[in-house]
């Protein structure tokens, strides 16, 4: 199955960054004769912008994602106009938004503030663990709140911070869509994925599955049917382009070492995961 000349999707990218400023059109132009898709998510205010520009430069087979990164705390404030975005046609998906506590790990060296779990600050001074922890709760359930409201599936950055992620989706079940999304760049247990499971959320993985085997046991377990593949370009380059940036079109390394994982060709592989992404974005292709 394709569409378009598209053959798989590359379901969170950010070809929008200024890592591509010099040669944009030509990344994504390799990309599409490769058959390759992508969404570019955005992770501030600027750069949802740029995803959405972007997205309009082309037809077919670039969409965008619109939202503000847990560890972007300066765009906190701009929620009204990322909602503005979220109406777009060509933005399908919220975020990516969720929760990051791995800049938090100074908590675990007993840095205290009045008594309270307190990190460095890097300017003299001390952040509030606890109050840091509960904005990006908060802004979270913003970004819940325009999934439901737009109907446009979440796309959800969670970083050492499955259990509070997924209690939140939990408590807000009733206001995730009947194919609420999915996690990206999933990193989490498979008691973690069961709990995801059952609220119906898909996952993706990059190219981090090409080189590192401690994920075989998860991808094992997770259907196939709630799988999708991402890049993440410009980071986390996928074997055999290691030491390169990262762009979508080697999503395809990514797809090829999915299916040794699961014991299936190729074709099924990215097959599959195209009508993946295709139902969870809702996309037109």
């Amino acid at each position: 199955m394709a569409g378009n000349g598209i053959k798989i999707i590359d379901a969170h990218t950010h070809v929008q960054f200024e890592q591509y400023d010099k040669d944009r059109d030509d990344v994504v132009a390799r990309s599409l004769a490769e058959g390759v898709g992508m969404i570019n998510a955005g992770a501030d205010l600027k750069s949802s912008k740029d995803a959405v520009d972007l997205a309009h430069k082309y037809e077919n087979g670039v969409w965008a994602a619109v939202g503000i990164h847990p560890t972007e705390p300066k765009d906190f404030d701009k929620l009204e106009e990322v909602e503005k975005l979220a109406t777009d046609p060509k933005v399908v998906g919220i975020g990516e938004c969720g929760l990051d506590y791995a800049h938090f790990v100074r908590e675990q060296s007993g840095w205290k503030q009045n008594g309270a779990p307190a990190i460095a600050a890097g300017n003299g001074g001390f952040v509030d663990v606890k109050k840091e922890k509960d904005l990006q709760k908060e802004i979270f359930e913003k970004h819940i709140e325009f999934s439901r409201k737009y109907k446009k599936p979440l796309v959800i950055h969670c970083r050492e911070a499955f259990a509070d992620t997924i209690d939140a989706l939990t408590v807000n079940k009733n206001n995730l869509l009947p194919e609420p999304g999915i996690l990206h760049f999933f990193t989490g247990t498979i008691d973690d994925a069961k709990r995801l499971l059952d609220l119906n959320f898909s996952f993706t993985f990059g190219g981090l599955i090409t080189f590192n085997r401690s994920f075989d046991d998860v991808l094992k377990f997770i259907p196939l049917e709630k799988i999708l593949v991402e890049t993440d370009a410009p980071f986390v380059t996928p074997v055999p382009n290691r030491g390169k940036r990262n762009e979508p079109a080697f999503i395809v390394s990514t797809a090829k070492e999915l299916a040794k994982i699961k014991s299936i060709s190729f074709e099924d592989a990215s097959e599959t995961v195209f009508k993946n992404t295709i139902r969870v974005f809702n996309l037109s292709i």
